[in-house]
């Protein structure tokens, strides 16, 4: 079932087991069962540490679930984890095996110390980018904590599970039978939500922190860029951001980096932090400002937990989220048929009428990609013509399962109070209303900067952008800013990076031409 490449890889790795792994499938007489059956033979047959049999009967068949000898039940798969999530069965099958965990030794601490019964199921596609990373978050704490269970269930395996719980966005997770998080969710910040005291004690430990000499705020590829050329100055650098990686986290193909064929969002992501740890930048994460304000010759970032920073500069790199449609029904029916990811939802739609609303290169490419997918695609576009490039829309127009409607005014979305059933829009020329029945509300027109927090702050376009001049300064002298929250035009990955390299420079540029009291210098 695997290639002879992924097979000798996996063998590789299987060679780190430390101790005996156990895999106990619950199989029936389908296909899925069969391919389920042929995929674990074959991994078992790799190494003397893993052993395969069929004895299990769990009620969810084809499924699987991982172990030591002896052991509880902590890792069930009830799907076939390729794709996507694969590496998430690689993982699982280490971490049982007692490989050592790639975290960091209080955080593991953490999760053994968690008290209660958590049993997790987390709804996913294989085709979602952002669902192994709250899979493996998972995985790890059930090998750490007795007390944490995980089921990772593959939404187009069990589709009535699907429809009875309503579930219309992947990754979505329930705990104990409630619905703990829907999208990407790090290990920290799953913790976070269970461990409530560990936001009080993680801003007393921020309260704690020197000053900086240059302070990013956004983990993205901006804010990367921009703390290891801040570092190599030799100066004190730190990192505060909601998540590692931004936007890029949610992009699935990027094939315009330049000397890199083709990657994926999470990929670039893993690279660009690892390469950051290879400097002293002191990566703060899960923190959102919400402040910004000069304290003498310093300037200070106050934190959403209450944690204040002290930094001589400042460089903003939060960059921007999905655009909103802003309409009636929108918000009331967010993951529950309105969604901003085609390649992560999509396959929760497979056969059904659905909607993509924007007819730029996101728009057109969210359409293509659900044509071969879901049932019938209607793209409504607000202009008089689509703005997407003009190969996108060749292919678009060869599809036999795609309308095309332009002059469309989105005014509504439709539910039955559970999930969409459709939309309303207005056409601009006539003024006439039309309802579309549809399953699903892909929305893709943009982006919105994140600089809700400096409107009364900092000098902003009127698009919200930030306003910066050659050297990415921005109205407040030591304030920088880069990346996609900033008025550079072609909001792009490359750029993104080119801009936080400028914004470090101008910001060192800065502390070499100003004096600070020896109060004011950082530890």
């Amino acid at each position: 079932m695997l290639d002879a490449n992924i097979a000798g890889q996996l063998k590789t790795y299987l060679q780190n087991l430390q101790r005996p792994v156990e895999i106990i499938a619950s199989l029936d007489d389908g296909k899925k069962s069969q391919e389920m059956r042929e995929l674990l033979v074959e991994i078992a047959d790799m190494s003397d540490k893993v052993s395969f049999s069929d004895a299990d009967n769990d009620a969810r068949k084809p499924s699987f679930r991982i172990k030591q000898p002896e052991g509880q039940e902590h890792i069930r798969f009830a799907g076939i984890p390729m794709g996507h999530e694969f590496t998430s069965l690689v993982l699982a099958l280490l971490h049982t095996g007692g490989h050592p965990m790639k975290t960091e030794p209080e955080v593991i601490e953490q999760i053994k110390q968690l008290d209660g019964e958590f049993v997790f199921e987390t709804y996913i596609s294989l085709s979602c980018q952002n669902c192994p990373e709250v899979v493996q978050a998972l995985n790890l704490m059930a090998v750490l904590n007795p007390n944490i269970h995980h089921t990772m269930i593959d939404g187009a395996l069990y589709p009535e599970e699907v429809e009875a719980r309503q579930i219309m966005a992947v990754p979505t997770v329930y705990l104990n039978g409630e619905v703990f998080g829907q999208g990407r969710m790090g290990l920290t910040e799953i913790i976070g939500k269970l461990d409530t005291g560990s936001i009080k004690r993680e801003a007393e430990k921020i309260n704690q922190r020197a000053p900086y000499d240059v302070l990013i705020v956004g983990g993205g590829p901006a804010g990367a860029s921009a703390s290891i050329y801040a570092s190599r100055k030799g100066i004190r650098t730190g990192i505060v951001a909601e998540r590692f990686g931004g936007q890029v986290m949610d992009t699935l193909a990027i094939e315009n980096f330049i000397s890199v064929k083709e990657t994926e969002g999470p990929k670039l992501v893993a690279a660009l932090e690892e390469h950051v740890k290879e400097y002293e930048v002191d990566v703060m994460k899960l923190q959102r400002a919400n402040k910004l304000r000069r304290q003498g010759k310093m300037i200070e970032v106050e934190l959403e937990s209450g944690a204040k920073l002290l930094s001589k500069a400042i460089i903003i790199a939060t960059g921007a989220r999905w655009r909103e449609l802003g309409v009636p029904g929108e918000s009331e029916y967010r993951g529950h048929g309105v969604a901003y990811c085609p390649h992560c939802d999509g396959p929760l739609f497979k056969g059904k009428h659905v909607a993509v609303i924007g007819g730029g290169n996101s728009g057109v490419e969210a359409a293509i990609d659900l044509a071969g997918i879901v049932g019938h695609v209607t793209l409504l576009e607000f202009a008089d013509e689509l703005k997407a490039d003009a190969i996108l829309q060749k292919k678009l127009h060869s599809l036999s399962n795609v309308t095309v409607i332009i002059g469309a005014q989105t005014t509504e979305v439709t539910g039955d109070g559970k999930k969409v059933n459709g939309l309303n829009y207005k056409d601009r020329a006539t003024e006439e209303s039309h309802h579309v029945e549809v399953a699903g509300v892909f929305v893709q027109i943009g982006l919105l900067p994140n600089t809700d927090w400096l409107k009364d702050t900092l000098t902003l376009s009127k698009y919200g952008e930030i306003e910066i001049d050659s050297h990415g300064a921005t109205s407040m002298p030591g304030v920088f800013a880069a990346g996609d929250v900033t008025t550079i035009p072609y909001k792009q990955i490359i750029m993104a990076m080119g801009e936080g390299a400028r914004a470090a420079l101008g910001a060192f540029d800065y502390l070499i031409r100003n004096e600070f009291d020896d109060k004011d210098k950082a530890a």
